[in-house]
């Protein structure tokens, strides 16, 4: 996987997270998650690369669904506790579940 395509799956697991309203220990898992990003770009740098401007733009072009998927690569590779996953997982099951009543109608 190309450097950018791993930063862009880090960048959206972490946006993905931040819909996790429900979960009381959010603002950790949220730092963990930027300490594995900071991580990854201090071993990994990018020649000529806009982290943030890139970070943005991520943000902005992927669904939800996309969102919450990299999410869940991001907590294996940060050691997430299990409730936090399935927590996920469940964000994950509505968003389809409301994706697929869109296409019924």
């Amino acid at each position: 996987m190309e450097l950018e395509n791993q930063y862009k799956l880090l960048v959206l697991g972490y946006y993905g997270m931040m819909y996790l309203d429900d979960y009381d220990l959010k603002v950790y898992i949220l730092k963990d998650i930027e300490e594995y990003i900071k991580a990854f770009i201090k071993n990994n740098p990018i020649k000529d690369f806009d982290y943030k401007e890139m970070a943005l733009k991520y943000e902005s072009e992927s669904s939800k669904k996309t969102k919450l998927q990299d999410t869940l690569i991001v907590l294996h590779k940060i050691k997430a506790p299990m409730e936090v996953i399935l927590l996920v997982k469940k964000h994950l099951k509505e968003e389809e579940e409301k994706e697929k009543r869109k296409r019924d109608l």
